[in-house]
């Protein structure tokens, strides 16, 4: 199996930039302005790099406060509906249950099955729910090139702290 990238870490320049325009940001009327000039930028010429750029933004924006996240699962949609040639797999995909770790942070184990007939990378957008089903994070994890009939695995990683009960939800997921 294939380890995929995930969400929180590394992270691609509109990562950075983004990042760095959040933190500065610190009045609520400022942000949602920030974000906006930020994400007008990020424009992809290839499935791959609007599946990296939706993992960016989704990790930065889901790393704000809880309002963020609604924004963040918003944000996640309409990334994953910029892949060119994407095709809905959500039952390719399966989240195992979350661990959290001593930093906090909540981890799941993604698996993809590649059930197409040439190689192919996917872009699946990970909730974290509370015991309630009340959504806490949302993650973009990608994982590349995988060969045909092949299954690999991403750790799909919570962008804050999240304690108690948690669960991990493959809410969509593109082929492409």
């Amino acid at each position: 199996m294939r380890r995929g990238r995930t969400t929180g870490r590394g992270g691609t320049a509109p990562a950075r930039r983004l990042t760095r325009l959040t933190r500065w940001a610190a009045g609520g009327a400022v942000l949602p302005l920030a974000l906006a000039a930020v994400l007008t930028g990020c424009g992809g010429d290839s499935p791959g790099d609007a599946a990296r750029e939706a993992e960016s933004a989704v990790g930065s924006f889901a790393s704000q406060a809880s309002e963020a996240v609604e924004s963040a699962t918003a944000e996640a949609g309409r990334r994953l509906d910029d892949i060119r040639g994407g095709i809905d797999v959500k039952g390719d995909v399966k989240a195992a249950r979350p661990t959290v770790g001593s930093d906090g942070r909540a981890r799941s184990e993604i698996t993809v099955t590649n059930t197409d007939d040439s190689e192919r990378s996917f872009a699946v957008q990970v909730d974290f729910t509370d015991a309630g089903g009340r959504l806490t994070d949302t993650v973009i994890v990608t994982v590349e090139h995988v060969q045909a009939g092949d299954v690999a695995t991403a750790t799909a990683r919570s962008t804050h702290d999240l304690s108690g009960e948690v669960r991990a939800v493959v809410a969509r997921a593109v082929r492409y």
